[in-house]
């Protein structure tokens, strides 16, 4: 470690004069010495440019800039973009006002980025906006809105819509939360813990398998100073275990004599920051014996197959089945009428790769620990580190931060387990943040899949006949999400299709690769591509129009799911296909016209359009599903929305409020919200499954009609009075109160009128052969990708994705769109790019995800027909966009190349692989 030296620079215009450690990076100068947390770091490598800042007027990567150099320099971060008085910039304003800011953690390098762009090009056109931002990665907005937000910034920024009372449903309010996130002080999990918090590191397993002891650890702890405690299982007060399903608890807090994955945690360091910062993990008094892995998930599900996993009969986490009528007759009937195609798929790991690592603090409160942290699931926390440390779960209270991008990894515990350990042992507050690789290597992902189909039709009518579907699933040393997969697959593995003979088997085995957990579709997306491209073929092969084929068979209102579940209203499939027609028919004939051209003159390129469609259920699979809302009147006249569902960047919080208020029937402005927090908030369930809107929403519904109900009875009002709010003055029609003088009524929460509600959305459990209702709700959709394919290098170029969603009721229409751009994206980087090797793909330069190049126009249509049970009507959005993005791109690859691949990622390597594969067959 090298002695602090002082070195002098400027800060947003202000000199500065700093003790640092020459070889330190400015983000922790700014961050860490300066208080300046608006910089955020995503990689500490220069890949993500979440960390952008202008040194000198050029923007630079901060992680990449040693403190040595800052002599004499000037340094801009996005605090300085505000003015004198806190006012947000014009540029600032166009990002909250277009909706550029999701789970907001990438803004700061992204506003940066623009400025030193607008300074020297004021108003910029798409390709130089693209261009300049192409350094900063975004993993949830899709970079549309972005992209529209700095070429726009220097234009007069509309008016914020400010909707009256009973109109905030369906209104382009600005995010509620969004304002900080475009200042950059609102605080994520590496933001703020106490000064005197110690720093835990954790030590992880470098073999996929390997058994292991320890040396004395006691005395390595002496022999380093500023360490506190080497912590280990046998550290664990309680249970050590945890997972997302109680039943099926079975990941350690630390491993115990054998690691099971590359990246598991064996043991946690805790101590100074400095010591703790500078100490070489390696240097631990750890002995390894590697064993042999077993990572090929069809040797898992064999017979005799060496355990992974102690106590379970052989490698197989849990199977899932749905099977309606005789798909074995179906599907083998000689009839020549009846027309079928085969196929299989095949995904690898798809990491996250959410922009911030997971991180946080905890401290003890006498008997109590509180935990700060950027989670999706603040009750499951709770109770699974109550159980780890032995104690009731009211003696746990978890404070969620905001949220820097989720999509289902930070579902499962992370850092929480070790900062509560340390911080409860210790008895001091303790904090860990994840590196980029700790957060790739241990954290879950999406599930592989090896998946086989065949599917039938009548060529007489163009009507399916049967679907046979069979996939496995590779969930990893660990259960995490497994079953909650191998449950949901078989429901979905149809498509939103009318099928009268269908069977769908599912298999999640273990292997010794990373937990594969949640992630955007729960198994669904991977279904989908197997059943949509075979739905391709079989088309062709009955000489029908593919987008017309999927119509004809789209599921209606009144008719079977391949459950036997029936809806009689809010089914919009049909609808969502129809919305496609015009562009299909325009995309067809630009298509053929554009691939004349190029064989007439001899270029290597082609064109080709795909379309695929989608449904996804709402919630859980045939399980409880409640959330609940507490709303109520403080005594100084402001509604209070206690409104515990985390916001991961899907605008939970402002689509509640926008719900509850019109319940309420007073203005959205009225509205302050209480964020998440296990002692303030109840419990809104996890952010999963898009059930927050569905399901919170509806709990906001019944919450604020219940409250009016009280407010009319109380002034003794009639049903349709008017309420208002007039400093302390509450009124109903031509009654008033002044809530100053109920101060004395007020509850435990501060609320003089206040009223909860819950809501459990109403399913049915499934029986032996799959038949049930697994959800109240489904959300439809439909995709069209345009694709341009250089036929030489087998490289893919989407040029266009035209995204149709049934949303029952739009909300937010802006913060829907964002959500279908984001899902997009990821779906586009699914299909092309993104595939996850343990200790191979472990940094945002190995492991590729979409830029803001790579990403095609993204135009969103929203198909509005209600759902019976969802507020206002509206279903869930935030899973579904995602899942018929990929299956789109690689039907229009086989447009037009002629050539089927369905093995995720089709990168440039496997496409010229298979355009050859015809030349290279003898005859």
């Amino acid at each position: 470690m090298t002695d602090p030296v002082p070195v002098s620079f400027t800060v947003n215009g202000r000199a500065v004069s700093v003790p640092v450690e020459p070889m330190r990076r400015l983000t922790e100068v700014l961050r860490e010495q300066l208080g300046l947390t608006g910089t955020k770091v995503g990689c500490d490598a220069g890949d993500c440019g979440a960390c952008t800042v202008l040194l000198d007027g050029a923007p630079v990567c901060a992680c990449m800039v040693p403190a040595g150099r800052l002599e004499g320099a000037d340094v801009e971060t996005v605090e300085g973009l505000a003015g004198p008085d806190g006012s947000s910039s014009a540029l600032q304003e166009s990002f909250l006002r277009h909706g550029a800011a999701q789970c907001g953690i990438c803004t700061p390098g992204m506003l940066m980025t623009a400025t030193a762009l607008l300074r020297e090009t004021p108003h910029p056109g798409a390709a130089e906006v693209i261009d300049a931002l192409g350094g900063v990665l975004c993993r949830c907005t899709g970079y549309r809105k972005i992209i529209t937000a700095v070429m726009r910034a220097n234009d007069p920024v509309p008016l914020a819509e400010t909707p009256a009372a009973g109109g905030a449903v369906g209104a382009r309010v600005d995010r509620l939360d969004g304002r900080p996130k475009v200042l950059g002080s609102d605080v994520f999990g590496a933001d703020a813990w106490p000064a005197d918090a110690l720093r835990v590191r954790v030590l992880r397993s470098p073999h996929h398998r390997a058994r292991f002891r320890f040396g004395d650890l006691d005395a390595f702890t002496a022999a380093h100073p500023g360490l506190v405690r080497v912590l280990t299982a046998a550290d664990v007060p309680g249970r050590n275990l945890f997972g997302v399903i109680p039943a099926l608890a079975d990941q350690p807090v630390f491993a115990e004599g054998e690691a099971r994955y590359r990246g598991e945690a064996v043991a946690a360091v805790v101590g100074e920051d400095a010591a703790v910062r500078h100490l070489d993990l390696e240097s631990l008094p750890v002995t390894w014996e590697p064993l042999d892995p077993l990572l090929d998930p069809e040797a898992a599900r064999a017979e005799g197959a060496p355990l992974v996993h102690a106590g379970r009969p052989g490698n197989v986490l849990a199977r899932g089945l749905v099977r309606r009528g005789d798909v074995d007759g179906a599907l083998s009937d000689p009839d020549p009428d009846v027309v079928t195609v085969a196929g299989t798929s095949s995904t690898g790991f798809v990491e996250h790769a959410p922009i911030e690592p997971e991180s946080g603090f905890a401290q003890r409160v006498g008997d109590r620990i509180e935990i700060v942290a950027c989670t999706q699931a603040p009750y499951m926390d709770r109770d699974d580190t109550a159980a780890i440390l032995g104690l009731d779960p009211e003696a746990v209270r978890i404070i969620p931060t905001a949220v820097g991008g989720g999509f289902g990894t930070k579902l499962d515990l992370s850092v929480q387990p070790y900062v509560a350990l340390a911080a409860w042992i210790t008895g001091q507050p303790a904090r860990l943040v994840y590196t980029r690789a700790e957060s790739m290597a241990a954290t879950t992902k999406r599930h592989p899949s090896r998946l086989s189909a065949r599917v039938a039709a009548r060529r007489s009518d163009g009507r399916l006949v049967g679907l046979d579907f069979s996939g496995m699933f590779d969930t990893g040393a660990y259960a995490s999400w497994g079953p909650t997969v191998a449950n949901r697959v078989p429901v979905h593995a149809s498509g939103p299709y009318q099928v009268p003979h269908y069977r769908a088997r599912s298999l999640a085995v273990h292997t010794n690769g990373p937990p594969s957990g949640a992630f955007r579709g729960f198994g669904v997306p991977q279904s989908a591509v197997l059943q949509e491209t075979l739905l391709d073929e079989l088309a062709d092969a009955l000489g029908r129009d593919r987008l017309d084929f999927r119509i004809l068979n789209a599921l209606e209102a009144g008719r079977p799911t391949v459950t036997g579940q029936v809806f009689a209203q809010g089914v919009g499939i049909r609808r969502c296909l129809e919305a496609l027609r015009e562009d299909w028919t325009r995309a067809r004939a630009e298509v053929a016209a554009a691939n004349a051209r190029a064989e007439a003159e001899g270029r290597p390129e082609r064109r080709g359009v795909g379309v695929a469609g989608m449904w996804y259920g709402c919630g859980n699979t045939s399980l409880p599903n409640p959330s609940t809302i507490r709303v109520g009147l403080t005594a100084d006249g402001r509604v209070r929305l206690h409104q515990g569902a985390v916001d991961i960047g899907q605008g939970s919080n402002t689509v509640v409020a926008q719900i509850c208020a019109d319940a309420l029937g007073l203005p959205l402005a009225c509205v302050a919200l209480v964020g998440a927090d296990t002692d303030r908030t109840p419990d809104a369930g996890k952010t999963s499954a898009s059930r927050q809107t569905f399901v919170t929403g509806k709990a906001a519904v019944l919450a604020g009609r219940a409250l009016r109900d009280r407010i009319l009875l109380r002034l003794n009002a009639p049903p349709d009075a008017a309420l208002a709010l007039d400093g302390t003055v509450l009124r109903a029609g031509e009654r008033s109160l002044d809530l100053a003088t109920l101060a004395g009524e007020a509850d435990a929460h501060g609320l003089v009128l206040a009223a909860e509600e819950t809501f459990d959305p109403p399913t049915a459990p499934l029986d032996e052969n799959g038949q049930g209702e697994p959800y109240a709700a489904f959300g439809w959709g439909a995709h069209l990708a345009e694709v341009r394919v250089d036929l030489d290098l087998g490289r893919v170029y989407v040029e266009r994705l035209i995204c149709a969603h049934d949303v029952g009721r739009a909300v937010n229409p802006t913060l829907i769109e964002g959500q279908v751009e984001g899902g997009a994206s990821q779906g586009l980087g699914l299909a092309l790019m993104e595939r996850y090797v343990p200790g191979l793909t472990e940094d945002l330069h190995g492991y590729l995800i979409p830029t803001a190049g790579d990403m095609p126009e993204v135009v969103t249509r929203l198909i509005e027909d209600p759902d019976l049970h969802g507020p206002y009507g509206a279903k869930g959005i935030g899973e579904q966009v995602l899942i018929p993005t990929a299956p789109a791109i690689l039907n229009a690859i086989r447009d037009a190349t002629g050539v089927v691949v369905r093995d995720l990622p089709v990168t440039p390597d496997r496409l010229r692989a298979a355009l050859r594969a015809p030349l290279e067959t003898p005859a």
